[in-house]
């Protein structure tokens, strides 16, 4: 097929090695089949190849350094292989590739100092997508020099050092991800001169310092991920002027204080995590006021006082019955909490890429192991399209909310997780209509004052389980000090690990809770440590000569 210039088999079982192409081909995608063997050097379409996409397949082997002489190559996807080794200082793409996702291999080594050739701040590179490889070393200052670069993507790798100060000359950079590396020092100032981010993930590494009131100059910023770091101080006032920003996690930080109005100046806020830090303090009453908000995370902190009864039917989600995702990335960076997505537009010469996202966690609200007392809001009993709550290990008093309209179980039809474990709920809890909730996956109402038959204790005891008990009424600490029973774990939001599990048509899975030490254990075990220590005292040799010196003494004094 002498004649035959672009070719796309994408998406079958096709195997065999691949082999080289006699004719002079413009695009090849041969994505997401089963093609193993090593990389050609596409000799017969060095003047002619512009697209070529290989991803999704089981190519071994290296990137040989002949196809840095593919001269119109605009578009190299080698993501999803096999590929090894590290890469060859003499690769150099020309200044006519746009995008280069070798994404999802085993590359190693540095990453190169030199990617393509350089073009004016137009031209040249526009997405680099690295990530899931075991690239280490430093990031090359050299990579900031790529002045037309949309979309740097380095995450999941093994990069140590600072990020360069001199980040800031990719003024045309819209999506930046360094996130899971083992990057430290501080967030560069420089980064302010990246006006039009839209994407800053730094989460997973060793970031110290503060969070730089400067980063309220990225007023197109959508999404900030600072997550899993040593960033500590407080969420300074000017982020406010971040007024676009709908994903904010700044967990497992040592970020501390009380929330801020420049939170509540993120008006498209939709997912937001400060899980895991030592933020103290009242929940103020706007924290539940935005009308997109999807997804809550404030467990793990030292707030305290009421959880305010704020308008919970404000959120779209939480009262969404449907869902509607769409996952039709074409160079995509997933994470736990959303996809992202990046069409380059090449038509009449411009090179721009648009990016966007797509929420995948679920709809939910965490307010687990803080200092929260008081009752539970009747608002939060009865949200349509919430699908995880959790309110484990606080001070929560009074019955659950279960009047109609709002406080009704039976309206919440999308949830999947709920944990009220270990708080001082009292009151009766109907087991049919807690069965009557099909999609119910996880349920925790273990240690509380409950009034749950000895029966169904018996029966679900990682439901159910220290359901009622004596000591309830006196229960005023927390932990094990002070008498206040502490659930297992749970691990996630909503609770889990083995206690509480529900399976999906209904049915408990009854496992062996692990309640505290029974009495008659206790005194047994005092009595054997006791006997125990004695005959070991009185046979130790510097015991017995230490003994018979004072009686020798005594007896002298005497």
């Amino acid at each position: 097929m002498n004649s035959l210039r672009r070719l796309d088999l994408s998406g079958n079982k096709i195997g065999g090695s691949l082999q080289e192409f006699d004719s002079a081909m413009v695009t090849v995608k041969i994505s997401a089949n089963r093609l193993s063997g090593t990389l050609p050097c596409f000799s017969s379409s060095v003047r002619s190849l512009e697209t070529l996409d290989l991803s999704n397949n089981a190519i071994s082997g290296g990137i040989p350094t002949c196809m840095s002489s593919l001269q119109v190559l605009t578009v190299l996807n080698l993501s999803s292989n096999n590929l090894l080794y590290a890469i060859s200082p003499r690769l150099v793409f020309s200044k006519e590739l746009l995008v280069l996702d070798l994404s999802s291999n085993d590359l190693s080594g540095p990453i190169p100092i030199k990617i393509a050739e350089e073009g004016n701040e137009r031209s040249g590179i526009v997405v680099l997508d690295l990530s899931k490889n075991v690239f280490s070393g430093e990031i090359p200052r050299e990579m900031t020099e790529l002045k037309g670069l949309q979309g740097l993507f380095l995450s999941y790798n093994r990069l140590s050092g600072e990020i360069p100060p001199s980040i800031g000359n990719l003024t045309y950079l819209q999506a930046l991800d360094f996130s899971h590396n083992y990057l430290s020092g501080q967030i560069p100032g420089g980064l302010t001169g990246c006006f039009q981010l839209w994407q800053l993930k730094l989460d997973h590494n060793n970031l110290s310092g503060t969070i730089r009131p400067e980063l309220d100059a990225l007023d197109s910023l959508r999404i900030l991920d600072l997550g899993w770091n040593n960033i500590s101080g407080e969420i300074p006032l000017p982020l406010a002027g971040c007024k676009s920003l709908e994903i904010v996690d700044l967990s497992h930080n040592l970020l501390s204080g009380e929330l801020n109005g420049a939170i509540m100046k993120w008006k498209n806020l939709r997912f937001l995590s400060l899980a895991g830090n030592r933020f103290s303090g009242n929940l103020p009453s706007w924290i539940f006021s935005f009308t997109n908000l999807h997804t809550i995370n404030l467990s793990e902190n030292e707030f305290s006082g009421f959880i305010p009864n704020g308008d919970f039917n404000a959120s779209v989600d939480f009262n969404s019955i449907t869902r509607d995702y769409h996952y039709d990335a074409i160079v995509a960076t997933i994470d736990g909490g959303y996809v992202v997505r990046a069409s380059i537009n090449m038509g009449g010469g411009i090179r721009q890429a648009e990016f966007n996202y797509d929420m995948m966690s679920e709809v939910g609200i965490d307010l687990s192991m803080n200092s929260f007392h008081g009752e539970i809001p009747d608002g939060l009993i009865g949200l349509q399209g919430l699908e995880v709550l959790s309110l484990s290990q606080n001070y929560l008093v009074g019955p659950i909310p279960n009047t109609p309209p709002v406080g009704n179980f039976v309206r919440m039809i999308n949830l999947k997780k709920l944990d009220l474990s270990s708080n001082l709920l009292s009151g009766t809890i109907s087991l049919s209509t807690i069965l009557s909730m099909q999609d119910l996956k996880q349920l925790n109402l273990s240690h509380n004052c409950l009034g749950v038959s000895s029966e169904e204790q018996q029966r679900y005891p990682g439901v159910f389980g220290w359901n009622p008990d004596e000591r309830c009424p006196r229960r005023s600490g927390r932990g094990a000090n002070s008498g206040f029973p502490v659930a297992a774990s749970s691990g996630e939001a909503g609770g889990g690990g083995k206690n509480g599990l529900m399976l999906g048509d209904g049915r408990w899975e009854a496992e062996d809770d692990e309640g505290l030490i029974s009495p008659s254990a206790f005194w047994i075990s005092a009595v054997i440590s006791f006997y125990v220590s004695m005959f070991v005292l009185c046979c130790s040799r510097p015991m017995r000569t230490y003994m018979f010196q004072a009686l020798k003494k005594s007896h002298v004094i005497a």
